[in-house]
């Protein structure tokens, strides 16, 4: 089934339909081999496989489900088909194991794996594993993160720095449910490659990272650390080696100033927060609070200003009118910046 949405296409593949003992040929022929050039073998179980895949130019995004199987790219398979391609994985559920060279790594649920493309390889996938799957161009990884360029297959571990937000770039991308544009889907694959390269750089500091990637860890950074009132430049400057002229530097490049993000995050992750049913029992002010605001007079004059509303009319307004009101869209628009991260 192919259906599109907005300038992206979407595929679904399924062997719901094929009878029990076609399954497996009906995955190897029409999908694995017709359309990813891949080479699979079943382990000797009752097999199935869904797959959900969204393209958008040499982007692909996918998340899959199946009894366990085995998969390879031969060399054969890459003199046919060259894929100047890294494939990045985020496991879900169960566990694959991919070897490539002589190297062979175990990707756990809730770690992500990297595996270059251009080399063969060899995955074997758990029975009722789940993957969110993402295959970008070469040349955007390596631009980010030159240290993958002779590795082979990569496990970055599910408690990693930045691995939280790589998760989140995953999920979306492979969101069939969420409507993205070709726009939306390049800026959050972009950011996705600077995630997975300021996750795999463990062993380079952040003093040394390129600024794109620098302005991403700072982000990173102040993103987990919103909560904390006394959240300063110096601290942020600090916890990554750079200094502070640096940090505002960075921010001044995506035209922004420390000051201004802090305030613009912390105000949307309470307009979150105050719209969340299982946050209603807590006071405007300790949501106020918990978000790094220590002035509450100074959080709603700021709420107000920033939302043309106060935090207690959008708590008790009606959110499907909210939503819909184009003035109150427009107004919002006005006054949300952008942003490199989503």
């Amino acid at each position: 089934m192919t259906s599109s949405l907005a300038t992206t296409r979407v595929d679904i593949w399924s062997t719901d339909a094929a009878r029990a003992h076609e399954r497996f040929s009906y995955w190897r022929e029409a999908v694995c081999q017709a359309v990813f050039n891949i080479s699979i073998e079943a382990l000797p179980e009752p097999f199935s496989a869904r797959i959900t895949s969204r393209s958008c130019g040499p982007l692909r995004f996918s998340m899959s489900e199946s009894t366990g199987y085995e998969l390879i790219r031969s060399r054969r398979d890459i003199a046919s088909a060259p894929a100047d391609h890294y494939t990045i994985f985020l496991q879900l559920r169960g566990q694959t194991i991919i070897a490539q060279g002589d190297e062979t790594v175990a990707v756990h649920a809730g770690d992500i794996g990297v595996v270059d493309g251009r080399q063969p390889f060899r995955a074997v996938f758990s029975d009722a594993a789940r993957r969110a799957t993402a295959v970008v161009p070469r040349a955007m990884i390596e631009r980010r993160a030159p240290w993958l360029r002779h590795c082979r297959p990569r496990r970055l571990a599910a408690n990693s720095k930045f691995i939280d937000l790589t998760w989140h770039h995953m999920l979306e991308l492979s969101n069939d449910h969420l409507t993205l544009n070709e726009s939306a889907t390049r800026l959050l694959a972009d950011n996705l490659c600077n995630l997975v390269a300021l996750a795999s750089a463990a062993d380079i500091g952040p003093n040394r990272l390129q600024p794109e990637l620098q302005t991403e860890a700072l982000l990173a950074f102040c993103r987990q650390n919103l909560h904390d009132a006394e959240l300063s430049p110096q601290r942020v400057a600090d916890s990554l080696g750079i200094s502070v002229r640096t940090l505002h530097s960075r921010f001044k490049a995506i035209d922004q100033t420390f000051g201004r993000w802090l305030l613009d995050n912390r105000l949307e992750a309470c307009r979150t927060a105050l719209r969340d049913e299982n946050q209603q029992p807590f006071k405007i002010s300790d949501v106020a609070y918990r978000w790094g605001f220590s002035d509450l007079s100074y959080f709603n004059k700021m709420f107000r200003a920033r939302f043309d509303m106060t935090p207690r009319e959008w708590r008790n307004a009606n959110p499907v009118r909210a939503a819909s009101d184009p003035a109150r869209i427009a107004a919002l628009r006005r006054r949300t910046p952008g942003a490199i991260c989503g």
